[in-house]
């Protein structure tokens, strides 16, 4: 067991295309073309090799050869994908492998007449620079482009060759190497893009929790003054004391109503400043948002905003949005997103939204969502999550639909 490497977390690139997601996807397709892309490099340079060869002994040498390079050689590229970004520690045990395999059949190749010599030399490099491409150590990848060098200039005696298999060695590296880079950086995009998402739901709950302090911190002040003066006045004997006593009651009751107000989302909403704050939050998580509300009377402004708050922080906190459309067309209005990877829980909470629907109902307004799925070519489930809330034809808060 090779314990010079690190134990990488099981991955998702394993899972089927159509169960990944897209960043899945990419680290599936990244991962299978260069495993594919180098079987196939190998195979093509043994069979290339082997009309060349006069001796059935050398035949069997070098197909035994390529495979047993094409094994330690797609060990070793493994751990270098599981191993990158990080430069270490590498995976000294398959290096020490493969190495003691290359100055094998590099001694075999050395034994070889000259015209059959540059086809084993070229699998070897190849193997080489493909395997141990993947690894960010500049003494592993210096030492892969002086044995390119060496292995075919030693084949035919020339510098140019040398230079050749140096340059051979830096592009099959360069090769891997770039590939990893390209993934890595979808992978950090994936991260900061979650990130961003849970940054603004942070500071959504901050918003929340300063609303808060503002209906609370004043209720909570007035009562600490009046239980002062109450308690001052009943020192004294004062009559006015249970009056006062009587009026703290009234404020804390007051202080209550409000803050179960805010909890449950009664406490009136500025729409325009609350579609402001959702495109701002949703822009910072990287989802482009449009909103247009233009024509909404104003008796819905406040339980529209409502609703816009509950599906904005359920795109931020439940979906993997890319897009989000808030409109008016005359009698609903409409909260879009195309965040649905999958198909929805049938057992999922979703109390939020039941809620809302529930305050709305005596408004003479329904509160609907449902998935728009489609399904893509390769059979996986997709599409869109769309709130809608049915204000109904000359309706509004308080009124009866005619």
């Amino acid at each position: 067991m090779d314990t010079s490497a690190p134990t990488p977390p099981r991955r998702a690139w394993w899972r089927s295309w159509s169960g990944s997601s897209d960043v899945q996807r990419v680290e599936l397709y990244t991962r299978g073309s260069l495993f594919v892309l180098f079987w196939f490099l190998l195979v093509l340079g043994v069979l290339s090799a082997l009309p060349g060869f006069d001796r059935p002994g050398s035949i069997l040498l070098m197909i035994v050869g390529g495979v047993l390079l094409g094994g330690l050689g797609t060990s070793l590229l493994r751990a270098a994908c599981d191993l990158y970004p990080e430069r270490g520690p590498l995976p000294v045990r398959r290096l020490v492998a493969l190495a003691g395999l290359a100055v094998l059949v590099a001694a075999w190749t050395a034994t070889l007449p000259a015209d059959e010599r540059f086809g084993p030399a070229f699998v070897l490099v190849g193997a080489i620079a493909w395997g141990a491409g993947g690894l960010r150590d500049r003494r592993v990848l210096a030492v892969v482009v002086a044995a390119g060098a060496a292995i075919l200039g030693l084949s035919d005696g020339h510098l140019g060759m040398a230079l050749y298999g140096a340059a051979i060695a830096a592009f099959f590296a360069f090769t891997v190497h770039s590939s990893l880079w390209l993934l890595g950086v979808v992978t950090e995009l994936d991260r900061a893009r979650a990130t961003q998402a849970a940054l603004a739901v942070a500071e959504e709950r901050l918003r929340f929790s300063r609303d808060v302090h503002d209906v609370l911190g004043r209720h909570l002040s007035t009562i600490a003054v009046q239980a002062e003066l109450a308690a001052t006045l009943a020192e004294r004997g004062d009559e006015r004391a249970p009056d006062l006593v009587r009026e703290v009651r009234s404020t804390a009751h007051e202080a209550l109503r409000e803050a179960r107000g805010l909890a449950r989302g009664y406490r009136p909403l500025d729409l325009h400043q609350e579609l402001d704050g959702a495109v701002s939050l949703l822009a910072s998580a990287g989802i482009a948002a449009t909103a247009d509300l233009d024509g909404l009377p104003a008796a819905w402004h406040a339980p529209v905003a409502r609703v816009v708050r509950e599906a904005v922080t359920n795109v931020l906190r439940h979906s993997e949005a890319t897009r989000v459309a808030i409109q008016y067309d005359g009698c609903r209005v409409t909260v879009r997103n195309d965040g649905v990877g999958r198909a929805p829980d049938p057992d999922g909470d979703g109390s939020g939204l039941a809620t809302l629907a529930g305050d709305l109902a005596p408004l003479s307004a329904r509160l609907d969502h449902e998935h728009l799925a489609t399904r893509s070519g390769s059979g996986a489930p997709g599409g869109e999550f769309v709130v809608t809330v049915d204000l109904g034809v000359g309706s509004g808060p308080g009124q009866e639909e005619r």
